[in-house]
């Protein structure tokens, strides 16, 4: 009798008991739910990172009006020879000058008709045009030419030279095509440029490339924070704008680097951020108007950093007060180090100068600095730089006080490769210092010490050790003491060095 196997059917379900078929499809659900969410979180990304253009020519056609050429001309003589404009390294104009000098940078002999050409680009309807400063330079005569040939002579509105930038006005018969400024922060490396130009006198030129690198200090100036571009920029380009794919200007083009005179990729731009601040200033006064906070700054070394017991080498070392000063007014003292200004963070003491340029002249702003192994803040009302520049008040510093007269040693130590001694008439004659001045006198500097590769030589006097003033050997030793008791590794001295002073550290040993 054969024994019959019953037909296989769908698995029983117990009482609670999902069914395959449900657990399949709760799966399949949340999977979904899961990929709606990465595609919602990745859409933001995508649409910030825009794909490369399909081309340019819509864009060009629409900001070509709005981009002039400079030309502008100079009678250079023999009496009346200027040297050699001092322009930035790699300043597209340099060899339209050269021309007009001989082997020494002396003027050829004769009056001559010397000229330069530029681009700019017009930022009003009613005639204002931007260009760099040393597009125009010593010009006795400037004419910008529009897109469509008209030639206008413009009027020198006004110039900076820290930013190299300068705005003209001329009188059209019509309003002229202008560009809107763009938010140059908000431009990221890689993204896509337009540069618009006269190279080497040829208008209207287009080129295009990316954004390469950002905050580039190229020591043109005390505020560079050039935007550095692979669009090809050569002689001529200077004074033009930079683009981004909205048709907004986020930079002005200034400069090159290039060993063979034409472009190799790596151009330089004022960001936007910088420019309308100060082309807002030269269109309302003729000049520009930036605060000032009176002090003389340098960089926060690890050695200094550890020196002062702070954590991280950050901020920006006040060297020396200015007589008269905001600074000097609201207490700041040499030695503080500026952490913050305005509520803004100073990571790197070249931000400093300008935040503070940037901030309104009268405002009373927030400052956090470090003094004492500790945390302070203090109000500044600021000043206006321009103004200080024409009274003079730069040039007269606070000298620190040093603590004159004091016991006197008889003769000299050799303190971390260094030979002190106290500053005596003879020493004070020998190294042309005032008998008056504080602190000690380095009489000779070991060439293998830490002090020798800090640059410190015979003359330059130790004012302070370890911000304690000292006017003797011993005190000297005493602050070295005191430091290696402590567990430091380094010393902060304050130097006084041709009459200015500087912080430096040296290696305890």
């Amino acid at each position: 009798m054969s024994r019959q196997i019953p037909a296989p059917s769908a698995a029983r379900v117990l009482p609670g008991q999902e069914s395959p078929r449900r657990a399949a499809i709760r799966r399949i659900v949340a999977t979904l739910v899961v990929l709606t969410a990465l595609v919602l979180a990745i859409t933001p990304a995508l649409a910030q990172s825009r794909p490369a253009p399909d081309g340019f020519a819509d864009m060009a056609e629409r900001l070509l009006p709005s981009v002039v050429n400079i030309s502008t001309t100079q009678t250079v003589s023999a009496e009346r020879g200027p040297s050699i404009p001092n322009f930035p390294e790699g300043s597209p104009f340099r060899d339209f000058f050269e021309e007009f000098f001989d082997n020494h940078g002396r003027p050829m002999p004769g009056p001559r008709q010397a000229t330069s050409l530029g681009s700019g680009f017009i930022i009003d309807e009613s005639g204002y045009i931007v260009t760099n400063t040393h597009v125009i330079a010593d010009a006795d005569e400037v004419t910008v030419t529009l897109f469509d040939d008209t030639a206008l002579k413009a009027e020198i509105v006004g110039r900076d030279p820290k930013t190299d930038i300068a705005l003209l006005k001329v009188e059209p018969d019509r309003d002229l095509p202008a560009v809107p400024w763009g938010d140059s922060d908000a431009s990221r490396v890689g993204d896509w440029v337009v540069a618009i130009g006269n190279p080497f006198g040829l208008g209207g030129s287009v080129t295009a490339g990316i954004i390469s690198a950002r905050a580039r200090d190229i020591n043109a100036g005390p505020y560079d924070n050039f935007i550095q571009t692979d669009a090809s920029i050569n002689r001529g380009n200077s004074g033009g704008p930079l683009f981004n794919l909205d048709g907004q200007v986020i930079g002005i083009n200034t400069a090159i680097f290039s060993p063979s005179g034409g472009s190799v990729g790596i151009g330089f731009a004022v960001p936007a951020n910088l420019a309308k601040q100060v082309i807002s200033d030269l269109k309302e006064y003729g000049r520009t108007r930036r605060g000032w906070l009176g002090v003389r700054i340098q960089t926060v070394t690890p050695e200094i950093a550890e020196s002062l017991g702070m954590e991280d080498a950050r901020g920006a070392l006040v060297a020396s007060v200015t007589n008269d000063g905001p600074a000097q007014e609201a207490g700041l003292r040499a030695g503080d180090v500026i952490l913050s200004f305005n509520d803004r963070d100073i990571d790197e003491m070249r931000q400093l100068p300008r935040i503070v340029a940037e901030t309104e002249v009268g405002a009373t702003v927030p400052v956090e600095i470090w003094r004492d192994g500790d945390l302070t803040n203090v109000k500044v009302e600021l000043g206006e730089l321009e103004a200080a520049e024409d009274q003079g008040l730069l040039a007269s510093e606070t000298p620190h006080p040093g603590m004159p007269g004091g016991e006197s040693e008889g003769g000299g130590a050799d303190v971390l490769g260094m030979t002190l001694q106290p500053l005596t008439p003879d020493l004070a004659r020998e190294f042309g210092l005032s008998e008056s001045a504080g602190g000690v006198v380095i009489t000779s500097v070991g060439p293998d010490s830490d002090a020798a590769r800090k640059g410190l030589e015979p003359g330059h006097v130790i004012v302070e050790v370890n911000q304690t003033p000292v006017s003797s050997v011993g005190d000297v030793q005493t602050a070295l003491d005191q430091a290696r008791e402590a567990g430091r590794t380094s010393v902060l001295m304050l130097v006084q060095r041709d009459e200015a002073m500087s912080f430096l550290a040296l290696k305890l040993g």
